[in-house]
């Protein structure tokens, strides 16, 4: 079966693809033993002290494993289940461009249709983007904009913006390369896309999701769109770390209709999430009419490499990869000569990751409810180098238990060598610079010249005003981005209230031309911080007094 294409405008990139492809050869099918992949779970859960996690394994065609531990909310007592419903953040991108490809397949648009064509007021900043802005565009991070343009209208949850701001704020989001230029991921064009889908469908895009893709496929316990805690059943509360233990912050009653659906709003249990990897492991998968529910020129857009990623150092000497590239909500590589395609989903205190090895027949799913990249990442290697490793021991024969130290501690032991090796350089780095000095709390005295309310095109209103004899940063509409200001220095900074330190912020302040009004921007202090945080296409001005 032919898996692969190649995306004919990347013409640079479609000869370096195919010479990949050369590398690809059927592996032959292996047993696979069950307490291997037991133990590398065992081991995630030890070394991170995860509050809960569920791991299910497809191979050929069947569930052959589920691995469930941990607690709902830390201290609760309820335990993780198979129906247990996770955030699985970015994979719903996948589920997305799915209802979509249904509805090519319906004959209701075509991935070449201009944007426009179903949402007539959509605008980009520059305007020939915004009329060569195609449907398939809007899935394969190929927009010019910087990675993660415009997420501060998205996250940190809860917050007051609407799906239409979030969409009228692309007009005001400049572009930092060509449009088509280069990969940068994002998330807003993907609720663009699904505004595009509840058009051609003539429906909201929560009720398409669950009409094209959760009814079809039986992902019976999938929630999208509004609904409410209680009659979900099980229900995965998201931990942060605070004090070296796990802290739950579990839902509200209702759990609202938000702006990001699209991009990354799906919650789903193990089982619906195993049923989801079968469908794209068997092309012949029917729909609720019996009829196959995805065309197989659709299955193949799918994982098509419509847009060229980088290829990490990482990659290849982990796992001898010789290409990355971006589907239709699918990353698109491969691990020790074999195909690799999947996708990983980080929001507020939860991490998934979906992966299929469609060569091998075998697919498997990873759903934490903490704040636990590391240990996604390192599971997710040592499932991966599971199977195709083993997958090389050769017709019939019994792949090897999982050698101890486990593959979990080893490659957990690499990035620590990466940390190790990236400290010492900025160790070396600091001491030519000198050190920081401590910082303190910013005065209104001092700022003076510099409070009051202003306001960023996309992002909106915000204050810098005098409380308590101290200077508070805070957002309008999205409140947990409200902090005290402090100095560092001679710099100021928002040190936010519920947010890690990843998420502080330097703040400048200067003066308009000719003593125009006071302007404000402002970056990550950490620049290796979550590209959420995308302070930077801030530009804000001030509008007024403080009240």
């Amino acid at each position: 079966m032919e898996w692969w294409k190649v995306n004919p405008r990347s013409v640079p990139f479609a000869a370096t693809l195919l010479a990949a492809f050369f590398f690809l050869q059927p592996a032959a099918s292996v047993a696979r033993p069950a307490s291997a992949v037991r133990a590398a779970v065992d081991d995630a859960v030890e070394r991170y002290r995860l509050p809960g996690i569920a791991v299910g394994v497809v191979v050929d065609g069947q569930v052959q494993q589920v691995e469930l531990r941990g607690e709902t909310a830390s201290g609760s007592g309820d335990a993780i289940a198979r129906d247990t419903l996770f955030k699985i953040a970015s994979n719903t991108k996948a589920m997305t461009a799915a209802l979509l490809a249904r509805q090519v397949d319906a004959g209701l648009l075509a991935w070449d249709d201009p944007v426009v064509k179903h949402l007539p007021g959509f605008r980009m900043h520059e305007d020939w983007v915004t009329r060569e802005m195609q449907v398939r565009d809007l899935l394969v991070h190929n927009s010019g904009l910087g990675p993660g343009a415009g997420d501060l209208m998205l996250w940190p949850e809860p917050n007051a913006f609407t799906r239409d701001e979030v969409i009228a704020g692309l007009a005001h989001l400049k572009p930092r390369w060509s449009f088509r230029s280069r990969y940068a991921y994002d998330n807003t064009l993907y609720i663009v896309a699904g505004e595009v889908a509840a058009a051609a469908g003539g429906a909201p895009f929560d009720v398409l999701l669950r009409r094209e893709v959760f009814e079809p496929l039986g992902l019976d316990s999938c929630r999208i769109g509004e609904w409410r805690v209680a009659e979900a059943g099980s229900v995965a509360a998201p931990h942060a770390r605070r004090d070296g233990g796990w802290v739950a912050r579990p839902d509200g009653e209702v759990v609202a209709d938000m702006p990001m659906a699209a991009a990354g709003g799906v919650r789903c249990g193990l089982d619906d999430m195993l049923r989801w990897v079968q469908a794209w492991l068997d092309p012949e998968t029917p729909g609720s009419d019996g009829a196959p529910w995805l065309s197989q020129t659709q299955r193949e857009a799918a994982w098509t490499a419509h847009m060229p990623m980088p290829l990490s150092q990482r990659m290849r000497d982990w796992n001898r990869s010789h290409y990355y590239a971006y589907g239709h909500g699918w990353r698109l590589t491969d691990v020790d000569g074999t195909a690799k395609v999947s996708h990983t989903g980080t929001l507020s205190g939860m991490y998934s990751a979906v992966t299929l090895l469609p060569e091998l027949g075998v697919g498997f799913v990873i759903l934490i409810n903490g704040n636990a990249g590391e240990a996604r990442t390192v599971l997710e290697q040592a499932l991966s180098r599971h199977f195709t490793a083993g997958a090389s021991a050769g017709a019939g024969e019994q792949a090897p238990e999982a050698p101890r130290p486990s593959l979990v501690d080893h490659y957990a032991g690499l990035l620590a060598m990466e940390r190790s090796m990236a400290a010492a350089e900025a160790t070396t780095s600091d001491a030519s610079a000198g050190t920081d000095p401590a910082r303190r709390p910013a005065t209104a005295g001092g700022m003076a010249t510099w409070l009051g309310r202003y306001r960023d095109p996309w992002f909106g209103e915000v204050t810098v005003c005098a409380v308590d004899g101290g200077v508070r940063f805070a957002s309008l509409k999205s409140p947990r981005l409200s902090g005290a200001v402090l100095l560092e220095g001679e710099r100021l900074l928002v040190d936010f209230d519920t947010l890690g330190a990843d998420a502080d912020a330097w703040m400048e302040f200067s003066r308009g031309v000719e003593g125009g009004s006071a302007r404000l921007v402002m970056a990550k202090v950490d620049p290796e911080a979550d590209f959420s945080y995308d302070y930077e296409d801030l530009a804000f001005e001030r509008v007024g007094d403080c009240s």
